[in-house]
């Protein structure tokens, strides 16, 4: 326990989309900071916007208890970006300065912000504002740059995975081609990594390049082999018409080009919800702890990372603006593409 005569108090928030995993790292963090380092927690609603507007818990170590395997966020969360400059034209209101005003009213000595690509570039700003933040990354699409992994990524990939495997039976039954969209507007990890756990035979992905005539020559070719079902993965980020959704685009192509059967399968949230894996459980846990950790060594401006298993930190202002994106010559596209798999990418 710390021998300081008082106590940091320090805030935690969980902003931007919900993922599995939030409630895990909101204990790892409070029962760090509270049993570890004797520090005081509060824990602010609705993301920014609960430091926005000064509306908090306290969060005892009672209050933490029970939270490991729950979906969601007990402290909920919000799409609030406090420096969003304008609003239907008009200046908006001062929000940074209401959150420093609040930061101090209140006497904190540090936030802890868990969220993605967003909550990191505005924690980053509140940092340069003078505040004491330490970032926690966090989404299901693993596209937080400067970590190897996102908590919020296995649970989707188990989720995902799941509904692919359920789609090869009814697939195999009708003999029907089945597209099934999952999410990444830019990233297409979750495509990935779920469409080659399930067996995808087609996995599109929005860092690559695909032609719809290689997609549909690769769905004949497996019919003329004997294979009377093909499943295709695809990211929502895709190049595709606005108007309709990326599986009803590549869906209707198919159908057109090959007059084979296509169904196609729009997962969603359902991705983004339920309780998290162990592997979930145990990063969220460890990103929550380290975090206590860093504001207890007043190792400020900084977002917990891993690297090769490691716990690291990587400084907030590296972090904001950037993703993390499937390379087109990743090791793993290059293994799956030597066991057949197409990307649609292979006759430009």
């Amino acid at each position: 326990m710390s021998t300081s005569a008082k106590p940091k108090r320090i805030g935690i928030l969980t902003a931007g989309g919900d993922c599995p995993g939030l409630n895990a790292a909101i204990r790892g963090v409070g029962k760090t900071a509270i049993v570890e380092y004797g520090m005081e927690v509060l824990g602010f609603n609705a993301g920014y916007s609960g430091l926005i507007n000064g509306d908090y818990i306290e969060l005892k170590e009672s209050a933490l208890s029970g939270i490991l395997t729950l979906g969601g966020t007990i402290l909920g969360t919000s799409r609030e970006k406090p420096y969003k400059g304008k609003k239907n034209g008009k200046d908006v209101e001062d929000k940074p300065h209401k959150i420093l005003k609040n930061y101090k009213k209140l006497g904190l000595d540090a936030v802890v912000c868990i969220g993605g690509n967003g909550t990191m570039k505005t924690a980053s700003l509140l940092a340069q504002e003078g505040m004491n933040v330490v970032g926690i990354p966090k989404t299901i699409d693993n596209d937080v740059w400067g970590t190897d992994v996102t908590f919020g990524f296995d649970s989707a990939v188990q989720i995902a995975t799941d509904a692919i495997d359920r789609l090869h039976t009814t697939a195999n039954s009708h003999q029907r081609v089945m597209i099934i969209e999952i999410m990444g507007h830019h990233a297409g990890w979750l495509a990935l990594y779920s469409g080659l756990a399930g067996g995808g035979d087609i996995i599109l992905l929005p860092e690559l390049n695909y032609n719809i005539r290689s997609v549909c020559k690769k769905i004949e070719s497996r019919y003329e082999s004997n294979k009377p079902y093909s499943i295709v993965v695809v990211a929502e980020g895709i190049d595709h018409p606005k108007e309709v959704s990326a599986a009803t685009h590549i869906a209707q192509a198919i159908q057109t080009y090959t007059n084979i059967e296509t169904r196609e399968t729009v997962l969603g949230y359902i991705q983004r919800g339920g309780s998290p894996t162990p592997m979930d459980r145990i990063l969220a846990t460890r990103y929550g702890a380290f975090a206590a950790q860093c504001i207890a060594n007043e190792n400020f401006g900084t977002m917990v990372a891993i690297k090769d298993n490691q716990l690291t930190t990587v400084p907030l202002e590296e972090v904001g603006g950037k993703l993390r994106l499937v390379e087109p010559d990743l090791g793993l596209i290059d293994k799956a593409r030597k066991m057949g798999v197409s990307f649609g990418d292979e006759y430009q």
